[in-house]
């Protein structure tokens, strides 16, 4: 997924130097562009509306990103390279039930700590990927059958049960991605408006304890 990334950043965001001052104003308008994003669509997001919510110049947005376009583009990398980032550098000398329970830690978080991201990310897929297609679909599954392999040498080593390793990173997709794109649902079956902390802890075990108790693993010590 590194070459999705870094060709998402190079077509989208502008070459200026990376400084404080930088990262501080990005991250105001990435914050401002998810909840845009995420409420009104890529069409109804006008770069006015993410200004005001960013409490920034209009002309601030697109000197660090190229465009709508672009914003929308490096929204979706960030994305990309949180949600990966802690499965990307496993390899068959790897443990895979501590790699897996951190994969699966990492999605649930950011579930939590980006939820608006998550939304924008999944509606984007669901629509076809209409506006990042050429920069997902071959880099995307570059990554994926990467991943894949890494699995399957765990389970030729006899580390895991044999289980289809593609399938078996969907599932995690899946489950933890839940919490974030059905959250109104999840929090209606709970009883309560909105998520509480513990309840991203509870997700965590409950899934990490089906996952690996699934594939012969146990819970690894570095879960809290």
């Amino acid at each position: 997924m590194d070459s999705a990334q870094q060709r998402l950043n190079a077509a989208f965001r502008t070459r200026t130097k990376a400084g404080r001052i930088r990262q501080q104003n990005e991250a105001k308008i990435i914050m401002a562009a998810e909840i845009e994003f995420a409420q009104n669509g890529y069409k109804g997001t006008s770069l006015n509306a993410i200004a005001d919510r960013a409490a920034l110049p209009k002309s601030n947005i697109l000197y660090y990103f190229k465009s709508k376009f672009g914003l929308y583009g490096a929204l979706l990398a960030d994305i990309l390279e949180m949600w990966n980032q802690a499965f990307s550098d496993a390899s068959i000398d790897s443990d895979p039930a501590e790699t897996l329970y951190r994969y699966i830690e990492a999605k649930v978080a950011y579930s939590y700590s980006h939820p608006l991201a998550s939304r924008i990310f999944a509606m984007e897929i669901i629509q076809g990927a209409p506006h990042l297609e050429e920069f997902l679909a071959k880099d995307l599954k570059k990554w994926l059958d990467d991943r894949a392999n890494v699995i399957q040498s765990w389970i030729d080593a006899g580390k895991m049960k044999p289980v289809n390793p593609h399938h078996l990173i969907f599932l995690i997709w899946g489950s933890t991605q839940h919490y974030a794109d059905f959250s109104t649902q999840v929090c209606w079956a709970l009883g309560k408006k909105e998520y509480e902390k513990q309840d991203f802890q509870d997700a965590t075990d409950t899934v990490a304890a089906i996952v690996l108790g699934g594939l012969g693993l146990t819970i690894p010590n570095i879960a809290r």
